[in-house]
């Protein structure tokens, strides 16, 4: 399935992004599979190459699977086969307050005449909302005053620490221009604890590298600031946090979201800047911008580029989108955990390819962030691979790093609305920031672009063979059937996956394919599996999946049949004892027992 390449030529950037840069133009190589093991990275090989490249023409084609006599056999579908928005689209009802989902926009403005205002309401400094910046009860201590070369204790109590950010930020918003060291400066006088300690070279470099941006990106610091400066009038109510074990959702607009992504782009949320044991929000990933400014790196140098994009357009009066975001935590109770062993669903819809990606040949099904258990994984710092890339084109994504604690075994988080603003090629080190994008989605009746992506995040093995026990194999069952599991049933979007915990996670490529097929079939919904560029996972799935459909084995079946192969010593790994036991399926004198006695 062909997706147009949509390139923002209305952007104040166009004229200075080089299009026939060579770099930019090369083909994209197939990726071996990522090996980086950096702290709070996500570890899985993005899949795709390029997110404005020409899509394969072949991309919708399950490629057809040889069985061992030769016959070609393949009970896969065509990419089109699969149930997408819009055609599945689902009626939402009116807009509207409930105690699991808060929304921070004025409802009545937006069910009466569409309009996006925020809604009123009261700061709280609880233990159970994010705690702002621009709240009466975030105080700093009264800085010293300097004159000239002369520093002059002040010694008096603590101030609003929102009106030394102000201070701060209205100087540069009054400025058409300022340059990195004012920035830094500006930072580092309502954070001067970390003076000495935060570094801002790997930004300085960003702009020394890319010196025909330069001049645009000064001019946009100030722009910046001036959005970070809206805060109190952009979220007058408290945001809750997302916490564990606690299914909630939050509704914010894209207005302001940017705000919130502009103070986090000069770090002004208090209590946010350590990762201690015993800090706050120790178990929340990090959302101030701090470490991303320092230890310059040419991952960092694309990075910047990409959020300087979005930034770019959200300071646009005539760019900057006026739609919803919705950021929903599910977890799956006890109660609602299947007894995987006794499941009498059988197996849906399969599309297998090595060709295409989640991002663009998924559009319109729920896409498979490949997560971090801390939303966002290494986003913010080193991190660039599937998560860290997809947060980096939809940097929306981003904003649920303030208000997302980090998730157990049996949640998920579910993003709808988010837009693409930026192009890409590459992956990891390869990875390379192309140019603007213009997304041209539909939106739903809560103004949401109609993208929905999934972050569940996989367990990461110290040693491979850890993953070879039923514990682990239910756990991410469990873990993927919350993600997969709808609220409607038939009525949603199937689901677009690939090679999920199977990078530094060390997780078996055939083992999770599996397991997210058995997932997808508890809940209904089929598979679109994109292999990026591994034929012969594309190849092994196809017939494991051939087999056992033909065999019309059930979700309790399948998991019998994963624990002989898992457990069984035949075969050199856990790929040839799938397709083993899988060929004795078709054996002629199978056993008309359990699928206990397929171990051939």
């Amino acid at each position: 399935m062909e997706r147009k390449n949509n390139r923002n030529d209305s952007s104040q950037m166009k004229d200075l992004i080089q299009f026939d840069n060579p770099e930019n133009k090369e083909k994209e190589k197939p990726r071996e599979e990522n090996q980086e093991n950096g702290k709070g990275s996500s570890p899985e090989p993005a899949a795709s190459g390029s997110c404005c490249a020409k899509d394969a023409c072949e991309a919708s084609k399950s490629e057809p699977v040889r069985t061992r006599n030769g016959d070609v056999g393949s009970s896969c579908c065509r990419l089109d086969e699969l149930k997408k928005l819009p055609q599945c689209d689902i009626r939402l009802g009116t807009l509207s307050f409930t105690k699991s989902h808060i929304i921070l926009i004025d409802v009545n403005a937006f069910s009466h005449g569409g309009r996006v205002l925020p809604q009123e309401g009261r700061d709280l400094w609880h233990s159970n909302f994010v705690k702002m910046p621009c709240s009466q009860y975030s105080l700093s201590p009264k800085p010293d005053v300097q004159l000239g070369p002369l520093k002059f204790k002040t010694g008096s109590g603590p101030v609003p620490r929102w009106n030394l950010i102000s201070k701060q930020l209205s100087a540069l918003a009054a400025k058409k221009a300022a340059k990195v060291e004012e920035v830094e400066e500006a930072i580092l006088n309502y954070n001067p604890k970390y003076r000495g300690e935060w570094s801002f070279d790997a930004l300085a470099n960003c702009l020394k590298m890319n010196p025909s941006f330069q001049n645009h990106f000064e001019k946009l610091f100030p722009k910046i600031a001036a959005l970070a400066l809206k805060l109190p009038e952009q979220v007058k109510k408290g945001i809750p946090l997302l916490q564990r074990h606690r299914p909630a959702s939050i509704t914010l607009s894209q207005e302001q979201i940017s705000c919130l992504l502009a103070n986090a782009f000069y770090c002004t949320f208090p209590h946010r800047n350590t990762t201690s044991s015993n800090a706050e929000y120790h178990n929340y990933p990090s959302i101030n911008f701090s470490r991303l400014f320092g230890n310059w790196s040419e991952r960092k140098n694309q990075k910047f580029m990409a959020l300087l994009q979005y930034f770019n357009v959200v300071t646009d009066e005539k760019s900057k989108p006026d739609g919803l975001v919705t950021f929903e935590r599910r977890c799956l109770s006890d109660a609602d955990v299947p007894n995987w062993e006794r499941c009498k669903d059988t197996l849906q819809k399969l599309h297998v390819t090595s060709q295409g990606s989640i991002e663009e040949e998924g559009t319109g099904m729920l896409q498979v962030d490949f997560a971090a258990s801390w939303i966002g994984g290494g986003v913010l710092d080193s991190g660039l691979v599937q998560e860290e890339i997809l947060f980096l084109m939809n940097p929306e994504l981003i904003v649920s790093r303030l208000f997302t604690e980090r998730l157990d075994d049996k949640e998920c988080l579910i993003i709808t609305g988010a837009q693409q603003y930026s192009c890409y090629s590459g992956f990891s080190d390869s990875f390379k920031w192309v140019g603007p994008y213009d997304d041209h989605l539909q939106r739903d009746e809560w103004r949401r672009l109609k993208r929905q992506i999934l972050a569940i995040d996989a367990l990461h093995f110290k040693h491979q063979r850890e993953q070879y026990s039923m514990a682990s194999v239910r756990r991410e069952l469990n873990k993927a059937y919350c993600g997969f599991r709808g609220h409607y049933r038939d009525k949603e979007p199937d689901i677009a996956t690939g090679k999920w915990g199977c990078g530094a996670f060390k997780g078996d490529k055939q083992l999770k394919a599996v397991i997210q097929l058995m997932a997808a079939a508890k809940a209904r919904r089929g598979l679109a599996f994109f292999t990026f560029g591994d034929e012969d996972l594309s190849r092994d799935l196809q017939h494991i999946y051939h087999l056992l459909v033909t065999q019309n084995m059930t979700v309790g079946e399948t998991k019998i049949f994963v624990e002989v192969a898992i457990t069984t010593g035949k075969g050199p790994d856990l790929r040839a004892r799938l397709l083993l036991v899988a060929q004795g399926l078709l054996k002629e004198d199978r056993p008309s027992g359990s699928p206990q006695e397929l171990c051939v």
